[in-house]
């Protein structure tokens, strides 16, 4: 039973992985090319469309325009188990382990597309529409890597191959944005989320779970919610902007399918979210730009809920209000971007972001399938003026591996470690009109 109890342990937080952008704890570090060629610094500066996701309030000052984007997402994650682990007693039994070695998740290469159509409907108003998300995640390994913890004398614990979740998010917002004078505007987009979730391999976790038939391999399940983004821009003077915006809890149907493995019966909700920062303009040609976002995981409980509690032969910890969740807790980010117009057709950006861990060290080994332990992103971009209406842009974003050590009570004196590095391209194209 302590096996068992190891690997559901792992197991629950396997499911609860998140995204591939799995950058910021699991949000994008920015949404469209000029955004992410900053870093996601855009919050008092309006670049493109896409940054009505961060702040819709920018909207009103980009004019009538149409973008679309796609980025190649290239994470490279997984975990290490070290060989310090003592054997169980044949008699008495003992804490399980995972065998000793590197778990490279197979996949690693994702197509990420966006969207956004800005209208003005006058000089101090603008309507649009905004498509993108936070990706999907997609851990994938190999082999049925819980097969140790499988009960022999319980064939519905054997585990299957391959083992691993996908988790996607998407959304479409509505926005609006009006000027009330020539300082101030505002903006509100009203959002359509949907998430898909699929788990495999996860047979030996079933005996801790409040809903046995609704922990893996049941296919992948939709679920639908609405949010609610608001936003503030404000020029100061002639060379200061400042930014705000605030997105409210995104209620999410439960995923009924996998409702004894999420806490609260399948329940996962968007956290809240908010943005502050500025934009100053050193030069006509030279802008520099400061944000700062905090993301409130704590307040959903399938990723806040501590995961290093011990298990315990006969407890339900998977599916209940008060099972375990990822431990995590709320992830604050600092943004830094410039951008500089080097000649009338050609614009170069960069920027710079660092994060604080989404969670300590004793929730490590339990996140071995969701190692979203990034907290850096270098990032730079150009974008070039083709014509009066038509524009290009790219942008680069490299975060450099972190690794993240860790033991946990189920498994004994055994020790391991995450790590995760990333790339992604993002090209977009700009019609105005």
């Amino acid at each position: 039973m302590k096996k068992r109890a190891l690997a559901l342990a792992v197991a629950c937080l396997t499911a609860s992985s998140m995204p591939t952008l799995a950058t910021n704890g699991y949000w994008s570090h920015g949404y469209g090319p000029k955004s992410k060629a900053m870093a996601g610094a855009c919050v008092a500066l309006p670049l493109e469309g896409m940054c009505n996701a961060i702040n819709p309030a920018g909207a009103v000052h980009l004019g009538s325009s149409m973008e679309l984007g796609i980025s190649l997402f290239a994470p490279n994650h997984g975990f290490h188990a070290n060989a310090d682990w003592i054997p169980p007693d044949p008699a008495t039994g003992g804490p399980a382990h995972i065998p000793a070695g590197t778990y490279a998740s197979d996949k690693s290469l994702f197509l990420i597309p966006s969207f956004n159509y800005n209208r003005m409907l006058d000089e101090r108003s603008a309507i649009g529409l905004t498509v993108g998300g936070n990706g999907g995640m997609n851990t994938d390994y190999r082999g049925a890597i819980f097969q140790n913890f499988s009960h022999p004398m319980m064939p519905s614990t054997t585990a299957s191959s391959p083992t691993g979740i996908d988790l996607m998010q998407g959304f479409v917002g509505l926005n609006y944005a009006y000027q009330l004078d020539g300082r101030h505007s505002f903006g509100a987009m009203p959002f359509l989320a949907v998430q898909s979730f699929e788990a495999k391999g996860l047979q030996p976790f079933t005996p801790f779970s409040k809903h046995p038939d609704k922990v893996t391999n049941n296919g992948r399940d939709i679920a639908y919610g609405a949010g609610l983004r608001l936003g503030w821009m404000g020029q100061i003077n002639d060379a200061l902007t400042l930014g705000a915006s605030y997105q409210t809890r995104a209620s999410m149907q439960k995923f009924d399918s996998y409702a004894g493995l999420f806490a609260e019966e399948g329940s996962f909700d968007i956290p809240s979210n908010f943005d502050l920062g500025f934009a100053y303009r050193l030069h006509p040609e030279l802008v520099f730009s400061f944000g700062y976002q905090h993301i409130q995981y704590s307040s959903v409980k399938s990723l806040a809920n501590e995961s290093d509690m011990p298990f315990i032969p006969g407890q339900i910890l998977l599916g209940c209000n008060d099972c375990i969740g990822f431990g995590w807790g709320d992830v604050q980010v600092y943004r830094l971007g410039v951008q500089w117009d080097f000649s009338p057709e050609l614009t170069l950006r960069a920027g710079y972001s660092r994060a604080n861990d989404a969670f300590p060290d004793s929730q490590a080994l339990l996140n071995v399938l969701a190692p979203a332990v990034v907290r850096e992103h270098f990032t730079f971009g150009a974008g070039y003026q083709i014509n009066p209406k038509n524009e290009i842009n790219f942008a680069v974003t490299y975060a450099p591996e972190e690794k993240v050590d860790g033991r946990n009570v189920n498994t004994g004196p055994q020790t391991g470690h995450l790590y995760m590095d990333q790339w992604d391209l993002t090209v977009g194209w700009t019609l105005y009109f």
